[in-house]
């Protein structure tokens, strides 16, 4: 705002009086009417009431456009939690230890439209040591896997876990990657990989509220896999 002196009170003074006596266009209601402003969207001049007005539009168009979001996403959030919450049932009612990799896996691409998923788990009971999810990993990535304090986010920057996808379905070019851990323990048991052809699928600056419930439902059920004698 100007401070460029007008007979001795300055533009801000000028201001600072409005502010503090919001009555005076009360009692000098006739000005309104000659105080001309230009219309942002052309070059004619309209009355302060008129500009008023279109403000308050603008700000009402505004606040629908925020409920518009506020309610679309908070169906695609329900939405998530339906999905997810069959999911977790689905694994629940397999009895079959041996079976819940697959069924995990296929439920993942099959309820959320996932189009890559690989699994690997670091340690086995005896009896599933051939399984493909039990393959060997390198001692990096389980340590990488160990060091995650949330699932990542982002582009396949050569992450060797982007190498347990099957050749049929494509490269890798985002990923996300979930740690596998048993309640309060800070070693990972296994590492969950959803990825994308879509390098925009994955981005680090995603939220992932949504990814740690994935981990947390998959640790529980991926647990009964695990020896029992043997900390994860």
């Amino acid at each position: 705002m100007s401070s460029n002196p007008i007979e001795g009170i300055t533009e801000d003074d000028i201001a600072q009086y409005l502010a503090a006596n919001p009555a005076f266009f009360e009692r000098h209601a006739e000005l309104l009417l000659h105080v001309q402003l230009s219309h942002p969207l052309g070059h004619r001049t309209v009355s302060l009431q008129e500009r008023q007005a279109d403000m308050l539009r603008e700000r009402i168009k505004g606040l629908e456009r925020k409920i518009i979001d506020m309610i679309r996403a908070g169906t695609e959030n329900l939405g998530h939690f339906e999905k997810l919450q069959r999911w977790t049932l689905a694994l629940m009612r397999e009895h079959d230890p041996a079976a819940l990799p697959a069924l995990l896996l296929g439920e993942l691409q099959q309820r959320f439209l996932i189009p890559q998923t690989a699994l690997r788990l670091f340690q086995v009971v005896p009896g599933h040591a051939e399984a493909p999810w039990a393959a060997p990993v390198s001692e990096d990535l389980q340590r990488f896997a160990a060091s995650l304090s949330e699932p990542y986010c982002g582009m396949n920057n050569g992450f060797e876990a982007a190498q347990w996808v099957p050749a049929e379905a494509g490269p890798v070019a985002s990923l996300a990657l979930i740690p596998l851990r048993r309640p309060g323990q800070q070693q990972a048991f296994g590492l969950l990989l959803l990825g994308s052809p879509d390098a925009t699928r994955y981005q680090a600056d995603m939220g992932v509220e949504f990814l740690v419930s994935v981990g947390e439902v998959s640790s529980a059920a991926l647990a009964r896999l695990l020896p029992a004698d043997e900390p994860a």
